[in-house]
């Protein structure tokens, strides 16, 4: 009997498609067929991620790429432009996949879809195929959208999402606070988009129902109360990329050449963008920490405008500082080096944070990244956040002091390798995570 054909179907965004490329990668061990879903839009960047995982993988996942519909680079870079884009051309583009591939050769035996993409699930019902659906983010966000409707009978928020009031909830006694206008959709982009991922949600929320497991990068350590308030979800995280081919990069070379904990590495994932006064601040702060650091400068990072660094600032920082557009996270966070990490808190930076044992300085951008650094700060203790000024910005001085509190203070560096070992064993022969890792793969052979 030949082994199962499972196609794999992210939301494209790079945070999205990490995680489910990790999956896959372990589901490749085990056997199984995969075939990965890309937007054309997005289609290079997942070549990419599956380039570093070595040429074993990349030759044995089959990326097949959908059309996507969208006119420009800045509309591909807009989240609400983006699931438009995903609701109105993708489903039957997979439809006609799912058709195409059965048609004419090994039949596809489950769908993994995103959580995100509830109709994914509902094509796969309607093919009589095995559903799973995959959550890359925080077990606390399912809980959330499980929760929308006693938010609105509590009047909390509208019927359109929209919250009534400024305020700070609990979904339930022994979770970190939210506040209401941070809540994943109320917080992304403009009011019309912000109903369209409402909409998502409410619509999800019934999609799931559809699915025999619904997976999360997660562990029942991490978020024991989230996963008490809905145990249909199932961690299997952390999720890590599979050893790959050691890369001879001049980061990393510059690393090995730094002392044990003194490295500062800043990074804000594929989304945050910053104004040219908010991007010279951070530069400013981190010359006045007087600490080695690396940072990740992407080039759209100061919304198009080339070459924002203060007057002077690369001259005098000299080889103390590393500005690069690209960096293999997983390598950089585990190095010795590393002191802490600047973060936009996204979960997969968390999660990568949290199995290497590093210590945060959180600065969220938007949707589940304001949560996540609750987690960080408040619940796990193993961060600190920053404090705004009346403009709005993070002060040179404020990223100084937050960085000198954070770095001259062992309690986060032990409190963060004691929680890297719960972490890691979550995933070792007898953790959570793996005995349900181990149970999904029978599944998916029954």
């Amino acid at each position: 009997m030949e082994n199962p054909h499972i196609l794999v179907i992210p939301y494209p965004a790079q945070g999205h498609v990490i995680p489910l490329m990790d999956l896959s990668s372990y589901l490749l061990k085990h056997g199984f067929k995969i075939t990965f879903v890309t937007m054309e839009f997005n289609h290079q960047n997942a070549m990419d991620i599956l380039a570093l995982r070595g040429e074993e993988m990349g030759n044995r996942v089959r990326l097949v790429s959908v059309p996507d519909g969208l006119r420009s680079s800045d509309e591909r870079n807009q989240p609400g432009k983006i699931s438009e884009a995903i609701l109105q051309t993708m489903p039957r583009k997979v439809e006609e996949l799912i058709e195409e591939i059965n048609g004419s050769e090994r039949k596809i035996n489950c769908v993994i879809a995103d959580q995100s993409l509830g109709w994914a699930l509902e094509i796969a019902k309607k093919h009589g195929i095995k559903r799973a659906a995959f959550c890359p983010a925080a077990a606390a966000l399912l809980v959330l959208g499980f929760s929308i409707p006693k938010l609105i009978d509590d009047g909390v928020i509208d019927q359109d999402g929209t919250p009534l009031k400024r305020e700070m909830i609990k979904l339930s006694p022994n979770m970190p606070p939210m506040n209401t206008m941070n809540f994943v959709w109320a917080c992304i982009g403009n009011i019309n988009a912000q109903k369209n991922i409402f909409k998502l949600m409410v619509r999800n929320n019934e999609s799931i129902k559809l699915t025999d497991w619904l997976l999360c990068n997660s562990t029942y350590e991490l978020e024991p109360a989230a996963f008490t308030m809905a145990p249909n979800i199932k961690p299997i995280g952390p999720l890590l990329a599979p050893k790959s081919k050691p890369t001879d990069s001049n980061c990393l070379t510059w690393l090995n050449q730094q002392a044990p904990q003194s490295v500062i590495y800043v990074a804000f994932g594929s989304f945050t963008t910053f104004n040219t006064t908010q991007f010279q601040e951070l530069a400013l702060g981190l010359e006045l920490t007087d600490r080695p650091f690396l940072w990740v400068v992407r080039s759209d990072i100061t919304n198009g405008r080339k070459n924002a660094f203060p007057e002077g600032f690369q001259e005098r920082i000299g080889s103390r500082g590393q500005m690069v557009d690209w960096v293999h996270q997983k390598k950089v966070l585990s190095h010795p080096s590393i002191a802490c990490f600047i973060s936009h808190c996204g979960w997969n930076s968390t999660m990568e944070g949290l199995s290497n044992g590093v210590p945060f300085l959180c600065w969220p951008y938007f949707a589940d990244q304001f949560f996540n650094q609750s987690y960080i700060c408040e619940y796990w203790g193993v961060g600190l956040g920053f404090e705004r000024d009346g403009r709005g910005i993070i002060t040179r001085n404020e990223i100084r002091n937050k960085v000198e509190q954070l770095v001259g203070n062992e309690k986060y560096k032990s409190k963060s390798m004691t929680l890297k070992e719960t972490v890691m064993n979550s995933i070792a022969e007898t953790g959570g995570s793996n005995n349900n890792l181990k149970d999904f793969v029978k599944w998916l052979n029954e």
